[in-house]
């Protein structure tokens, strides 16, 4: 499983995204619907999260987001 930050999981009735990933913790959000955004914030270990995450199923991710990003910051280092 490779997990990265910014990835949007869901657990059943639950989206799990990921805000912060580092060697050996995630921080993570909790989440009931993705157009709130209302959810809390865990820390874990990243074998923890991992057992969370049997079953779940990974959200495709939304590939325009981070080409309008890139030009945006070739956009404001060409200034």
């Amino acid at each position: 499983m490779k997990l990265c930050q910014g990835q949007v999981w869901k657990q059943g009735r639950e989206y799990i995204r990921i805000v912060k990933l580092e060697r050996l913790a995630v921080e993570y959000k909790s989440m009931v619907s993705l157009n709130t955004r209302e959810g809390s914030l865990v820390q874990t270990s990243k074998k923890d999260f991992c057992r969370l995450l049997k079953g779940a199923h990974l959200l495709a991710l939304d590939k325009k987001a981070p080409v309008a990003r890139n030009q945006a910051d070739a956009a404001a280092g060409s200034q």
